[in-house]
Formats: C-alpha cells, structure tokens, sequence
C-alpha cells in the first residue's frame, strides 16, 4: 500500500506558479536572486505562464562568450540568450501563451551579470533593473517572440510589459 503525503498550501501554491528557478554560477558580480526570483513571478503572472517551469542561470562572462559562440556564431560576450524548450517552440504559442498546457518547461535563459553590470551603467540604471529586463527579454524570447525577424512586435510587447511590471 502506497501512502501518499499531504502537500502543504504552500507547495500547492509554489506547483500552482510553476518552478521559478535562478541560479548563480558566477561570483564575479554580486547578485541578489530573491528578488530577481520574485520578478519572474510576477513576469509569469502576468503573461498567464503561472504553472510553467523557466530556468535563469546566471554565468560568467567567458561561459556566455562560448554559449553565443556555439549557437549563434558571435565571437563575443553577449547579456543574455534563451533556450526554448523545442517540444514547446511552436509558431502558435506566440502571443498567447494560454494555449500552451499548464506546467510545460519553456527553456533556459543564461544572463552574464557581468555584462548586465556593463550595460547598467552605460544606460544609467541599477543592476537589479537591468536584471529584471534580461529576465522579461528571455522569456519572450522562450515564448517565440525574435527581435531580429518581427519588425519590432518584440520591442512593443516588452516596452508595454516592462510599463505594466513597472521597470526601465
């Protein structure tokens, strides 16, 4: 005889949201993950992504130059990249996220803090900013969404996100 365990409101409420996981792998930047943790919820509350899983690591500058290298041919450090899930890289997920199956893993995203920290301070903002917008950047971009191809329909959905969710 099985005996299964009760789950907790809390761990019914954390399997409702979906894994939110960041991960640091760098130590060259100092970074605070709970709040960017907090923001990925709140980015996946409001794009209805509530019971899916993304992944955020955060790496070093030398391990994102060999990642963009080995997938996009650029022989440089880059802010961030995303790896959508390829089951779930289907054209018509695009733009409405509700019609994907709940607790569906949409991808990695990699983000170099160090780079973050660079471009935070050329733009004049605070890293954790910087950071958010990194986090918002790759989900749309696990959701399909390709500033190189769209004519800006990623740009106008992240500039109308990022007012919603109250950053840059």
């Amino acid at each position: 005889m099985k005996i299964e365990k009760r789950k907790s409101k809390s761990e019914n409420r954390k399997a409702e949201r979906g894994v939110a996981a960041i991960e640091n792998h760098q130590h060259a930047v100092r970074v605070q993950l709970r709040p960017l943790e907090l923001f990925l919820r709140r980015v996946k509350d409001e794009l209805d992504l509530r019971g899916d899983c993304v992944a955020v690591r955060l790496i070093r500058d030398a391990e994102m130059a060999r990642l963009n290298r080995k997938y996009r041919g650029e022989k440089r450090t880059t802010d961030v990249l995303s790896f959508p899930d390829e089951e779930k890289r289907k054209p018509e997920l695009r733009g409405n996220p509700r019609r994907m199956r709940r607790g569906a893993f949409l991808g990695d995203i990699a983000i170099s803090p160090g780079v973050a920290r660079r471009n935070a301070r050329a733009l004049r903002r605070a890293l954790p900013e910087e950071l958010q917008i990194l986090i918002l950047h790759g989900v749309l971009h696990l959701l399909g969404y390709d500033h190189e191809a769209d004519r800006g329909e990623m740009e106008r959905v992240e500039m109308r996100l990022r007012r919603r969710l109250g950053i840059g």
